[in-house]
């Protein structure tokens, strides 16, 4: 007797996730027939390095299917963007029964918050962090070498970098959710503030493609004003009888 709800849940998760699959391989449609100007906006980190520091680097394709590869690649990268709203949308719809009527109405915050914190990552990541990265790594050994480029490695770390980032700027909007949901209190968040102070750096020196201390800065700062956000976002969601009662304790 208990198999039966077993069994719909996963027919529903199978469900929810074809839909979110077939979006996002609508969104890499749209991508694909952009890719060529896809392209060329992800070569800008390499222009700059090429006008700023005077490095004669340009993108090469070895073999013959490098470049359908590529193309693959950024369309699927356009496409999760583009289908990023519908796919949150499938989890929390999955999710959506087992809370309470009042925690359902998260739901457009959740999800509108979820795809412009993505957006907002890709975007930092391109406009201020691989402007100074790229050249930064190609300058490293002066002059003494020229940078010969695949196009599948450069395009594959330069979309790793920005998802990574995508995927951190996701943390306020996770703080949120969670503390509504009564998942979260941000006095843990506060607690735990050095603990993830050094994770958050260790992190940054992983995933930042340079062990420079200034484009280490440039990632690492910016992930520790957005757990300190999400600590400010969390104490803000709490619910008002709970903010009250702190207010009163003086917390």
């Amino acid at each position: 007797m208990q198999e039966a709800p077993l069994v719909e849940h996963l027919e529903e998760l199978r469900t929810r996730i074809i839909r979110a699959l077939l979006a996002w391989f609508v969104g890499m449609g749209l991508a694909w027939h952009f890719r060529v100007q896809l392209l060329a906006l992800l070569k800008r980190p390499l222009v700059i390095a090429a006008q700023t520091r005077g490095i004669q680097a340009q993108l090469y394709q070895q073999t013959i299917t490098e470049g359908f590869i590529v193309s693959l690649k950024i369309a699927a990268f356009g496409g999760l963007i583009l289908a990023l709203p519908f796919i949150v949308y499938q989890l929390w719809a999955f999710i959506a029964p087992g809370l309470y009527r009042h925690e359902r109405r998260l739901a457009v915050p959740f999800i509108l918050g979820a795809g412009f914190s993505f957006g907002l990552g890709t975007v930092f990541a391109y406009y201020v962090l691989l402007p100074f990265a790229v050249p930064f790594l190609l300058s490293f050994l002066g002059g003494e070498v020229i940078p010969l480029l695949t196009i599948d490695k450069y395009m594959s770390q330069i979309l790793m970098y920005m998802t990574v980032v995508g995927l951190m700027f996701e943390l306020p909007v996770l703080s949120y959710l969670l503390t509504k949901l009564g998942m979260l209190d941000w006095r843990f968040l506060a607690r735990n503030r050095r603990i993830a102070i050094v994770v958050i750096v260790t992190l940054a020196a992983i995933i930042t493609p340079t062990a420079d201390p200034f484009n280490l800065s440039l990632l690492s700062i910016p992930l520790l004003l957005l757990y300190e956000i999400s600590i400010w976002v969390s104490r803000m969601a709490r619910p008002a009888r709970a903010r009250n009662e702190a207010d009163a304790a003086g917390e």
